[in-house]
């Protein structure tokens, strides 16, 4: 199937602001790309990328005083199957696991995973399959928490979370992700694009989304609380350990968003879709 995402962004300011992003697709889904994925800025300055500490490809500029425009609009061919979940296979025992996946069971900004310890312990530890304990603490946090823009809130953490039983859908992310760890099964958050593609549609403004992936026997598999269903569609922009390392934009000084548009389609075969991008 072939997607056509993008996104329009639009900061005032008032003083020259520098800033950072992650606009961009993960690497790992450039060789699906149909079109070329670039980031336009308004008016033309000079920006760069670079891969950061979790291999994502993040963007730096300066604002100039008053403002500048981001988009990017682009077609990418994807699979078109459901996330897959992962096998039913016996927790992997701590010290099996690759010194990679390790910074993934550990506290975060935004993952208190000690608050959560005996919790966890206590409603998924007696669960034996990596698959089965991980599908028990989706489903609890997708029970646990109401979903509603009007509930977000950019400090929220999973503690928070937990307590308050509200949030959008990196509160679910954040949650899920420490429950996952504190019962020793690595988490990552992730960040990207996923449209009503094979669901319903909803009537909501588009925006990025978050879900998170989960280390089972060697290999990184989805999961979402907040739709608790594997989905089509998904791009992934970028991976952290919570919010923190995936913002979509960090601004180092006074900048209003004034726009905010993305944008995630279905569109037909791929000569009729190639020549719309163009």
């Amino acid at each position: 199937m072939l997607i056509k995402a993008g996104f329009d962004i639009e900061f005032e300011t008032t003083t020259r602001v520098p800033l950072t992003a992650l606009l961009s697709i993960h690497p790992s889904r450039n060789r699906d790309l149909l079109t070329p994925h670039r980031i336009s800025v308004s008016p033309d300055i000079a920006i760069y990328d670079y891969l950061d500490a979790f291999g994502n490809l993040a963007t730096r500029l300066t604002l100039p005083e008053g403002g500048a425009r981001l988009r990017c609009e682009f077609l990418i061919e994807d699979s078109g199957r459901p996330d897959l979940a992962a096998p039913d296979v016996p927790v992997t025992p701590i010290e099996e696991l690759p010194e990679t996946a390790l910074p993934f069971l550990l506290a975060s900004r935004y993952c208190e995973t000690e608050k959560l310890i005996p919790t966890a312990w206590q409603m998924f530890g007696g669960i034996r399959s990596a698959r089965g304990r991980v599908e028990a603490i989706v489903d609890w946090v997708h029970r646990r928490i109401q979903f509603g823009y009007h509930h977000a809130r950019c400090t929220r953490t999973a503690w928070e979370g937990y307590n308050e039983q509200v949030g959008v859908c990196r509160d679910f992310a954040h949650l899920a992700v420490t429950l996952c760890r504190a019962v020793n099964i690595p988490a990552r958050y992730c960040t990207g694009y996923l449209g009503d593609i094979g669901v319903p549609p909803v009537d909501a403004p588009m925006d990025f989304s978050a879900w998170f992936e989960v280390f089972v026997d060697g290999g990184w598999y989805t999961y979402d609380a907040r739709h608790n269903e594997p989905r089509i569609g998904r791009i992934v922009m970028a991976r952290g350990r919570d919010a923190t390392d995936v913002a979509i934009t960090t601004a180092f000084g006074p900048a209003v968003l004034k726009k905010f548009e993305v944008t995630t389609d279905e569109v037909a075969s791929e000569p009729d879709a190639v020549r719309q991008a163009a």
